[in-house]
């Protein structure tokens, strides 16, 4: 029950300063990082629904590639919960840290999400003009017969 209560409550801080101001603003920042995180997982799991939905009505959505869309929606489930992860990490960080006193830029995390950003841009590049390349070759050989 120690571990627990600890584990809910915070130890009161004496404002001086900003320590209010920033700490807020932190929690603001990680409130943010979570909308996000859960946007990207509610996006994932929308998108395999409609890939479910698409099974039972064939004829009203068009999906012939249903591994490219699994893919996609594992993608977006991974990156929020890594969005999720990565604000619940940072938030405690930034609070430690304004705690001693101190900052430390979050590097890792810009260059981590930019990185992580234009690869997966790239990847569902890739993924768009293969659909593509696959549907006009689907309906190359439709057109013949």
């Amino acid at each position: 029950m120690s571990f627990l209560r600890r584990l809910l409550t915070s130890e009161s801080l004496e404002n001086t300063g900003s320590l209010a101001r920033d700490l807020l603003a932190s929690e603001r920042t990680f409130l943010a990082w979570t909308r996000t995180g859960l946007g990207f997982i509610a996006l994932g799991v929308a998108l395999e629904k409609v890939e479910v939905f698409a099974q039972l009505a064939p004829q009203l959505l068009q999906l012939h590639n249903t591994e490219d869309t699994k893919l996609a929606a594992g993608v977006l489930v991974g990156s929020g919960t890594l969005c999720v992860a990565h604000g619940t990490n940072r938030y405690f960080g930034v609070m430690r840290d304004l705690q001693r006193g101190v900052f430390t830029p979050n590097k890792v995390g810009v260059i981590g999400l930019a990185v992580g950003s234009l690869g997966l841009a790239f990847a569902g590049t890739l993924l768009v003009l293969e659909g593509e390349k696959k549907q006009a070759q689907r309906n190359g050989l439709d057109g013949r017969r």
